[in-house]
């Protein structure tokens, strides 16, 4: 087995993730809000869900506190869907979140805070026990939405 360098984990999900704002930055405030026939969310909803997602399977999973507020949590955790307008102001705000909740987490990796991890199963079936191996599930989940933001972009700006 390949013994994945910590640092380069992280790297592989903070590059996409920078990478997928410079892909959206662009679009406007309607677009990124946009939730088209056939979807039950939009842009600004998956970014979002990118980073509640994280907060929730590494933190909250590991008994620790969000390092968000617990209502940017509600709004954009799994079962949720978009309840309303995401203004500039907030969508810049996810933008920030992308990155700087990848950063903290590797500090707090670093100082081996998830000591405390509750093992369980993705709706794919696969055993999470730890949180190393939720640390190389991570950049799977991000890439589905990633996915799906790819396909919404290409509605929206037709």
């Amino acid at each position: 087995m390949i013994n994945l360098n910590m640092d380069t984990a992280f790297d592989i999900i903070r590059k996409p993730r920078i990478d997928l704002i410079k892909k959206v930055k662009e679009l406007s405030a309607e677009q990124l809000n946009n939730v088209p026939p056939g979807f039950n969310n939009n842009i600004a909803w998956n970014l979002g869900h990118l980073v509640a997602t994280q907060q929730g399977i590494c933190y909250v999973r590991a008994g620790l506190g969000l390092k968000v507020d617990e209502s940017f949590y509600l709004l954009y955790k799994a079962g949720s869907r978009p309840t309303g307008f995401i203004d500039e102001k907030g969508i810049s705000n996810i933008y920030d979140l992308l990155v700087s909740t990848i950063d903290e987490f590797e500090a707090d990796y670093k100082n081996s805070m998830f000591t405390n991890y509750t093992a369980w199963t993705t709706r794919s079936g696969i055993e999470i026990n730890d949180i190393d191996t939720l640390l190389r599930f991570l950049p799977y989940h991000d890439g589905l939405h990633a996915g799906t933001i790819a396909a919404l972009a290409k509605i929206v700006t037709q």
